[in-house]
């Protein structure tokens, strides 16, 4: 919807929503999300660089649960479901370690389980 009134600027907002029965304040929102991100998503940030650097000190070997424990050890509280998304290989916003090497799965050199 936005994206039809981008190409379109000719048209105007206001008659493009009133056909797609859409409210105005629907519009703006989604606008204003565009240019502002969520704090939702600002916290994800933080705390993506705060899992990366559990991540890290551990020589890559802690997966979730331990990273969780680590972050509410430091006084971070966060849910374990939060920290697997955040770590889930393919997390669009990540830019390490690769897809093909999450945070769950092993190290070079390193077995996987006991």
């Amino acid at each position: 919807m936005i994206a039809l009134v981008d190409e379109h600027p000719h048209l105007g907002v206001e008659p493009v929503l009133r056909e797609l029965n859409i409210a105005s304040s629907t519009y703006y929102r989604w606008r204003q999300a565009e240019k502002e991100p969520r704090a939702r998503r600002r916290q994800d940030a933080e705390l993506t660089e705060k899992i990366r650097q559990v991540h890290a000190d551990s020589d890559g070997i802690y997966g979730s649960p331990r990273v969780r424990a680590v972050l509410k050890r430091e006084g971070v509280h966060v849910n374990r479901k939060r920290v697997e998304r955040l770590t889930a290989p393919g997390q669009p916003d990540r830019d390490q370690p690769s897809p093909e090497q999450g945070l769950h799965s092993p190290g070079p050199g390193r077995r996987s389980g006991p």
